[in-house]
């Protein structure tokens, strides 16, 4: 299983665009259902910073595949303050992370 964060801060003024861009890419995501593969998308107090978590089986994310997060990766750095940063995440522990039951 590989596990992804990206963690990025938005211009105040893009925050909305953002926002819409990232509800896109989720309802695509719920259209096409990917096998395995554990998606969100958090925006942190300040406002502007966003955390994107992934988790899929297989090292090919299913992301590639979705045109709404094609177009939200298009313009992202004009859209930020701060550009993405990507962390491959080694789990140590959790506990119904993945909606486990």
């Amino acid at each position: 299983m590989r596990r992804v964060m990206v963690r990025y801060k938005v211009k105040p003024d893009q925050v909305a665009a953002n926002e819409l861009l990232v509800r896109e890419v989720y309802e695509e995501l719920s259209r096409a259902r990917p096998h395995g593969f554990h998606y969100g998308t958090f925006k942190l107090e300040d406002g502007v910073s966003f955390v994107h978590i992934a988790s899929q089986e297989g090292e090919q994310s299913p992301l590639a595949e979705v045109a709404a997060f094609q177009r939200f990766q298009e313009n992202i750095r004009d859209r930020c303050e701060e550009p993405p940063v990507v962390a491959v995440l080694d789990e140590v522990g959790s506990f119904r992370f993945h909606g486990d039951a």
